[in-house]
């Protein structure tokens, strides 16, 4: 099982617990996943905190081996890139299009883009929760 964070159209949030992303997904094409609030099934996936399993500390896996912070790091990144993938697109408009959602001018979604280090920056000063996702290495060549 893993825990989704939810939007509805009209800014509630909620936590749904689903089998996997794809069922989340199926439920809510079918109209299965509605808003507790205000029962809205226009609901959307929010980004959430990632979910690492790793062994307590001084303790081994199955395996008899313990997670190293480059695999826990390599982890966290492939969850990020993968929850940027799902977000829409907007390239180099991704500034002007974080305002515009984050002031109620376009559609409240996730969005993915490109942003240089001082627009970023601009951003995050101005209030606008973006989460800056670092590429691939196969990105980088």
């Amino acid at each position: 099982m893993i825990v989704i964070d939810v939007q509805c159209e009209h800014g509630h949030r909620f936590e749904g617990w689903f089998a996997s992303a794809g069922e989340f997904e199926r439920q809510r094409g079918s109209g299965l996943v509605s808003c507790p609030t205000c029962g809205s099934d226009h609901v959307a996936r929010r980004p959430s905190a990632a979910y690492l399993r790793a062994s307590r500390p001084g303790t081994a896996d199955a395996a008899g081996s313990r997670p190293s912070a480059e695999m826990l790091a390599a982890q966290l990144a492939a969850s990020l890139r993968a929850m940027a993938a799902a977000a829409h697109d907007v390239g180099e408009h991704f500034p002007q299009e974080a305002r515009k959602v984050h002031a109620g001018e376009s559609e409240h979604r996730s969005i993915r883009g490109r942003a240089s280090r001082d627009e970023v920056e601009a951003l995050i000063d101005e209030g606008i929760p973006i989460l800056p996702v670092p590429p691939a290495k196969d990105d980088l060549h």
